[in-house]
């Protein structure tokens, strides 16, 4: 498998507080990874410098074979779901996709099954505004989803889904997967890592503690489930 993402020797400091020290890391097609880690543990700002959202005070990150260094056209090779929507209050559901689909240079090809998939069709022209949380939620992985992007990156993607949603979210990210396209997750959902997790990534301190399968973290702390070893490692490391 081919590398997507390839992040070298990555650094980050806001003011005197290291968030990101030294983070080498890659990220391969056809791969879901799953980046966990305590609040202030560096995962935001990893995702957000991928992104081109935050400047690295040193190191590099190639997107695709490319340093997106003073780039911005790499952005369209990666679909986007941030854990909070922030949408503009006053436009309705259609006028929003036809917002992104003006904006986006790739192809929309999933727009209309991803609106039956999530049951939006009585939503188009209601306004963002008067949306409730899960139901925004839906429109937010419907954005994300409509593109065959080579790399997606969803953070915190299952706030606030029914049950029906989340099982078709799932469906979803597995049929990316399929189709050859490398995964992001950020997410606090243990049960869904275990369902999806390729690769684990957990950071602490602003440094990958661990990486590797669901199963060899649980070997290495000697536990039967991942919540009970993530615990294990932030009992030791005095986090909680």
């Amino acid at each position: 498998m081919r590398n997507v993402i390839e992040i070298s020797n990555l650094y980050k400091s806001f003011g005197k507080t290291k968030v990101l020290v030294g983070i080498d890391q890659t990220f391969e097609e056809s791969k879901i990874t799953v980046i966990l880690g305590p609040n202030g543990s560096g995962k935001t700002t990893m995702i957000k410098s991928i992104l081109g959202m935050v400047i690295p005070d040193k190191g590099s990150i190639k997107v695709l074979n490319s340093n997106i260094q003073n780039q911005w056209s790499y952005r369209d090779s990666i679909s986007y779901m941030p854990q909070i929507a922030n949408f503009p209050a006053n436009l309705t559901v259609k006028e929003l996709i036809n917002m992104i689909t003006d904006i986006r240079v790739s192809n929309n090809t999933k727009q209309l099954e991803l609106i039956k998939d999530f049951g939006l069709q009585s939503f188009m022209k209601v306004r963002l505004s008067n949306l409730s949380g899960g139901t925004k939620q839906k429109v937010n992985i419907m954005l994300a989803f409509m593109y065959d992007s080579p790399i997606m990156i969803l953070d915190e993607p299952t706030n606030g889904l029914d049950p029906v949603a989340l099982i078709r979210l799932k469906e979803l990210i597995k049929e990316k997967k399929e189709a050859g396209i490398s995964l992001i997750i950020t997410t606090h959902i243990m049960q869904l890592v275990e369902e999806l997790a390729d690769e684990i990534i957990f950071l602490l301190d602003g440094n990958i503690y661990f990486k590797g399968t669901v199963e060899s973290l649980k070997n290495k702390f000697d536990e039967q489930d991942i919540e009970r070893a993530i615990a294990k490692i932030l009992i030791s490391n005095n986090v909680v």
